[in-house]
């Protein structure tokens, strides 16, 4: 047997990689990161694993474990757990073992992961803490077996006597269940059958016993075994049955008093004993294969069954006399998401987890729903991300982050994903009132002071008071204000009074009467400029006079005045640090663009700064962040200067500046919880917060606030209410610094996409199956192009399309009826009706009710994502790459696609076209089609041209003046082109089987020359250029690697080597790699040592990730920080850090080097101080050279600038 950590100690050490410099970023030091965690479900369970009394739910996300507590409210999340690999079995089981009460014990977790390591888990509670202790463990991998092709499966007997796994072909490993072991070992036990379909337990059997489905030449057949323990033999076979339905695919073993088993098939359903069966016609399973299903019932007689199309099934064993068998009925429920995994919780209640779309909880009720025929329906919804095919960043509003839209989901579940970093506002309720020039919230009369129930809105000439409560916003009047003069500043102030400023002056008004009870004017009559105050002080300012007030019970009290030398721009009496009263006014001046330190009550200066720059400042806030005062200025293009501000010596230190938007900028504040924020308004609005003692940017998901006011009313608790150029929101502040994920449903399955500027559109590759109705295929002669089919409701729940080029089809709907997004479209093309290559007959024609997958090309308008234009591929042509671009010197933009005839007959595509579209008139026209010898798999732009990865060949194509594809030069080294990346003269190719490959450009010769390539067998999935010398890669066992070309090497043989100087075990499947970052970092963001940008990538599971280069000296210091970090925190069935990380492919395992483990590292965050303070004993970081002892809080700060990262 393998132990766990075995490989630790004999893992081949790779290449030392080392630079001139430590102290700047390298491509060969990569932090790596989850910026988003797993979404896609692979297993569920339900059981009593936090007490006897509790009703808990597991779920298994890639390598991330879910403990939910099963509530009346809903499902409440307990733990989540990190394991050291991805979980491919996960299953629940009541130990033998009974307490001394004699109270039934809880249940345990059992995990199987990828690499063959096992654990049984148990759930602690202590003092309202949640732990999850590693009951066993162990490591089950054999050197030498082929691993089975169906995946790996865990099953285990119901009297919890042992563990049967099934991972190689020709054998099943047993793990025999005592108690007093702590150390899961197994034994291998040979079987005869060689492809076995599916393995369970029998109930109610002496000794286990397991039943088998599997097949050969004959057919599929039943076998049972029972298992001796003692001998560590398969005893005998008890019974059998041989032929059952060719198509069947599951075992569902029955518990007692039934006992025996259920087999599932395509066609029919059986339920088997030793001495008889019973068989139904299943007929409404034949449109789809059931892929899992969940238990309803402890004694077996009801059962949940969900299948590739999203259908739920019930089904019954309902028994009519004592002794004979059940009868079997079988009922469709309704539709969901596509299962991987289900199970029944409580009350008709019911979890669907999904790995192709969202995951649902949903009700069974009793009655069917009259219009959707179901008896389902959605209580909650949970985002996948996953699986992601393919992704890019967009900066679509122009300010400086990136937003990712991700290819999600698959089938009915396809769905384009906007994903952003930011704060997220939740709009509750809209009202429409353009030109809004200014709003507060105001607490008039109300029982607590603290509640708003007036909204004050103010225009050009005008001001409007709106009452607010319920749904319904009431305009009223307040006798002590006006309502037709422009309003400059309101608020509550002390005494139950409310202040209101016009261009005329002050007014005070009593909460209570809403009477005026002064109205306070500067001298001489000067209009107010600008007011501001807090609840005890007022400062108003006329040009360059500036006026302070105190508020008494019915009166304003001018104290002191004075007049400065320039108009006053901005200002600001914030009381700093919890203070009641502030002890200085902070002015911004015009002409001389200074910011000012007014001392009160005296106002005299006690500090000038120059901002620098000729705009003037326009908000300015005295705010005080985890203890540290700061003074914020916001400059009238859109920067933000602050400061830290010293109220002892009374002056401003530490100036930075940072880019909150393009227009002025309105500075407000605000309460997140208890924590005090602020809210910059502006075009691109920002909320503004501390982090550790540092300041964080944070983008709002919003497109412009030019005003913001607090609104707490009754209605509408610890709310913000935000003016833009048309109305009001009122809306609640989700968590800071969080993804916020936008879903564009398309019914079908997304493929590739691709951003065009110019248009403002995206192109979206697509796919849909449908169903051939006529296998005589239509020319198009009575098509018309542009035209859109008109879709229809056909009697079998999907829609039927109209009379267009290609077969008479049925189009498949998606979630929950919805019509898929290629059918939507305002405008529709064909290929058959624009191709002069593809002919018919190029491919057999599809029989009846045969599936066709049909591709499309949508153009997506950018901010609506409606379908503006779709373009359908022919029949078996498929759609495998997609660019926008501009070619030569032509200025139009295109989207090309490349494409393959797919003949099922054939091994390889050995037809493919490069099409080229513009998009014009809110159309797409084909420009030019080229025919080629192969599948079109990877398209780039190079210097003007296009470049293309033709099956084993990278051909470079010049674009004629007569809108022509011209072929330049070809080259040929590859087996299977799978990714192509440029950067200058250079081009990257990644190869399915052989690794990757640079290509330099020879200008003068007009063909490429192959310089470098890595000549270790691995299969790539895609890769990115990092610099000229560094190129990264993902591999298809779930590894990340970086290649390095020694430019410099002595010898022409070194040269031509690219050796791996990073690799990393991920423990997921990479799709795609994309430049470009989530996160807003202004000039200071982001740790010494750190680059500006990094690389994201999308996986199968829904995680989004970030790999970004550091520097050596960083890099070593975050690598002893790992080390110390793996002992400190116990992993979650003992598995070695050093382990899971390390490179693991079928011949070879490397250790992790060059990367860092950014999850592993931001857990310090979560530590005890007792136990940050273990880790950061004695730690050290080279810093310019020297040796810097580093203590919890500086290393609790570099970890916190870390993880503002992503």
């Amino acid at each position: 047997m393998l132990e766990t950590g075995m490989y630790t100690d004999d893992l081949v050490q790779g290449q030392e990689f080392k630079v001139s410099n430590q102290s700047q970023p390298s491509p060969g030091y990569n932090y790596i990161v989850s910026a988003h965690k797993p979404t896609a479900v692979y297993a569920c369970a339900t059981g009593q694993l936090t007490s006897t009394n509790d009703l808990n739910l597991v779920i298994a996300r890639n390598n991330v474990l879910e403990l939910h507590l099963v509530t009346p409210e809903g499902l409440k999340l307990l733990k989540e757990i990190s394991i050291y690999g991805k979980i491919t079995c996960l299953e629940l089981f009541t130990p033998r073992s009974v307490s001394p009460l004699g109270d039934k014990p809880k249940d345990l977790i059992f995990l199987l992961t990828d690499r063959h390591n096992v654990m049984i888990l148990e759930c602690l509670c202590n003092d309202d803490q949640l732990d999850i202790i590693t009951r066993a463990h162990g490591n089950v991998a054999d050197t030498n077996g082929k691993e089975c092709e169906s995946g790996m499966q865990a099953v285990i007997d119901p009297e919890a006597r042992c563990i049967v796994l099934r991972l190689y072909e020709g054998l099943v490993k047993v793990i025999p269940l005592e108690e007093s072991n702590t150390e899961l070992l197994a034994f291998n036990l040979r079987v005869d059958e060689l492809q076995v379909c599916d393995i369970q337990f029998l109930h109610g059997c002496s000794s286990p016993t397991l039943i088998k489905l599997h097949q050969d030449g004959n057919g599929r057949h039943i076998r049972t075994h029972t298992l001796s323990l003692r001998e560590k033999e398969f005893s005998k076979v008890p019974w059998k049955l041989d032929n059952v339905e060719a198509e069947a695919v599951m075992i569902i073993p029955v518990p007692e008093p039934l006992c025996g088993a259920i087999v599932v098939g395509q066609e029919t359903i059986s339920y088997i004993k030793p001495d008889s069966h019973v068989t139904i016609a299943a007929g409404i399973l034949s449109t789809s294969t059931v892929i899992c299903y969940a238990p309803v019932d402890r004694d077996g007689s009801r059962y949940l069954l969900g299948d590739l199309s999203g259908r739920l099934f019930m089904l019954l064993l309902e028994k009519t006399a004592p002794d004979a068998d059940p009868d079997i009925k079988l009922e469709l429920l309704g539709e969901v998401c596509t299962p991987e995994c289900i199970t029944y919780l409580d009350n008709g209640v019911i979890y669907v987890g999904s790995r192709l779309g969202d995951s649902r909880l949903v009700r069974l009720n009793k009655t069917q729903d009259p219009v959707t025929k179901s008896f389902l329906t959605t209580m909650q919804t949970f985002p996948n991300l996953g699986p992601i095919a393919h992704m890019t960043v967009v900066d679509l509003e122009r300010q400086g982050q990136g937003q990712l839209i991700t290819c999600s989901g698959a089938f009915k579940e396809g769905s384009l994903r906007i994903i952003r970093n930011g704060v997220g506002i939740q709009e509750l309720a809209c009202i429409e009132l353009p030109k809004i020039r200014g709003m507060w919230g105001l607490s008039i009369a109300a029982s607590d002071a603290s509640i708003h129930n007036t909204l004050v809105v103010t225009f050009h000439s005008s001001t409007r008071f709106l009452k607010v409560g319920g749904d319904i916003v009431d305009e009223i009047r307040i006798p002590g204000f006006l309502n037709k003069k422009m309003t400059f500043y309101a608020a509550n102030v002390n005494f139950h009074q409310v202040i209101q400023v016009t261009r005329c002056g002050v007014r005070l008004v009593k909460e209570d009467t809403c009477k005026l009870v002064q109205h306070w004017c500067p001298p001489d009559d000067r209009p107010v400029s600008l007011a501001t105050s807090n609840p005890g002080q007022v400062v108003v300012t006329s040009g360059p006079y500036v006026y302070y007030l105190t508020v008494a019970d019915g009166a304003l009290n001018l104290v002191s005045q004075c007049q400065l030398e320039h108009e006053v721009a901005c200002v600001d009496v914030s009381p700093l640090g919890g203070a009641d009263e502030a002890s200085v006014v902070g002015v911004g001046m015009w002409t001389d663009i200074t910011t000012r330190i007014l001392a009160l009550p005296s106002l005299n200066e006690v500090y000038k700064e120059p901002l620098g720059g000729d705009i003037i400042p326009r908000s300015m806030l005295l705010a005080t962040f985890e203890d540290v005062h700061y003074l914020l200025v916001a400059v009238g293009d859109g920067q933000l200067v602050y400061y830290v501000y010293n109220p002892k010596q009374r002056h401003l230190t530490d100036r930075k500046r940072v880019v909150v938007g393009m227009l002025p900028t309105q500075l407000r504040r605000f309460n997140s919880g208890s924590v005090s924020n602020v809210f910059a308004c502006s075009d691109r609005p920002t909320v503004i917060y501390s982090s550790n003692h540092k300041l964080v940017f944070s983008k709002v998901n919003l497109k412009e606030v030019t005003h913001m006011c607090p609104l707490n009313s009754e209605a509408y608790p610890n709310s913000l209410a935000l003016a833009n150029g048309e109305g009001v929101t009122i809306g609640t502040i989700d968590e800071i610094q969080k993804l916020h994920i936008r879903t564009v449903p398309l019914g079908e399955t997304p493929r590739y996409i691709a951003y065009q500027e110019e248009t403002e559109t995206f192109g979206v590759v697509t796919f849909r199956v449908d169903v051939c109705e006529d296998p005589n295929i239509n020319t198009g002669s009575t098509a018309v192009v542009g035209s859109t089919p008109a879709p229809a409701r056909g009697p079998s729940g999907a829609v039927s399309g109209a009379n267009v080029p290609g077969y008479g089809i049925q189009y498949g709907l998606g979630l929950d009826g919805a019509t898929p997004a290629s059918l939507t479209a305002h405008n529709t093309s064909y290929a058959l009706t624009t191709t002069s290559i593809i002919k018919t007959g190029i491919v057999p024609p599809p029989e009846r009710g045969q599936e066709i997958e049909t591709y499309n090309l949508l153009i997506m308008a950018q901010n609506t994502f409606e379908v503006i234009h779709c373009h359908a591929f022919c029949p078996h042509e498929y759609v495998i790459s997609l660019i926008s671009t501009k070619l030569r010197d032509d200025p139009v933009p295109y989207y090309i696609c490349g494409t393959a005839i797919v003949n099922p007959e054939e091994s390889e595509a050995k037809v493919g076209r490069i099409v080229i579209f513009s998009f014009t008139d809110s159309k797409l026209v084909q420009v030019a089609e080229k025919e080629m010898k192969g599948a079109i798999t990877v398209l780039q732009e190079f210097q003007g041209k296009l470049l293309a990865a033709v099956n084993n060949t990278v051909r470079l194509f010049e674009w004629t003046q007569e809108k022509e594809l011209q072929l330049e030069c070809s080259h040929f080294n590859n087996i299977y082109a799978v990714a192509m990346k440029k950067k200058g003269d250079f081009v990257l190719i990644g190869d399915l089987m052989r690794s990757m490959a640079l290509l330099q450009y020879k200008t003068l010769e007009g063909n490429f020359e192959e310089i470098a390539r890595d000549y270790e067998p691995n299969w790539l999935t895609c890769i990115e250029i990092l610099d000229d010398e560094f190129f990264l890669a993902a591999e298809h066992l779930n590894n990340i690697f970086v290649c390095h070309k020694d430019s410099g090497a002595s010898t022409e043989e070194e040269r031509q080597q690219m050796v791996d100087v990073a690799r990393y075990h991920l423990g997921d499947f990479v799709n795609v790699f994309c430049p470009g970052s989530l996160v807003m970092r202004g000039e200071e963001a982001g740790p010494l040592g750190v680059a500006q940008s990094g690389v994201l990538f999308g996986t199968v599971s829904g995680c989004i990730g970030l790999s970004i280069s550091i520097s050596g000296d960083l890099y070593n210091f975050l690598t002893e920080l790992s080390s110390r970090l793996s002992k400190v925190i116990k992993s979650v069935g003992k598995i070695n850090h050093s382990f899971y990380r390390s490179f693991h492919s079928d011949k070879r395992v490397k250790k992790m080097q060059g990367f860092i483990d950014g999850d592993l590292v931001e857990n310090f965050m979560d530590l005890s101080k007792d136990k940050m303070e273990e880790v950061c004993s004695k730690l050290t970081m080279n810093v310019n050279g020297q040796a810097v002892e580093m203590n919890v809080n500086e290393v609790m700060k570099l970890v916190e600038e870390l993880s503002r990262l992503h």
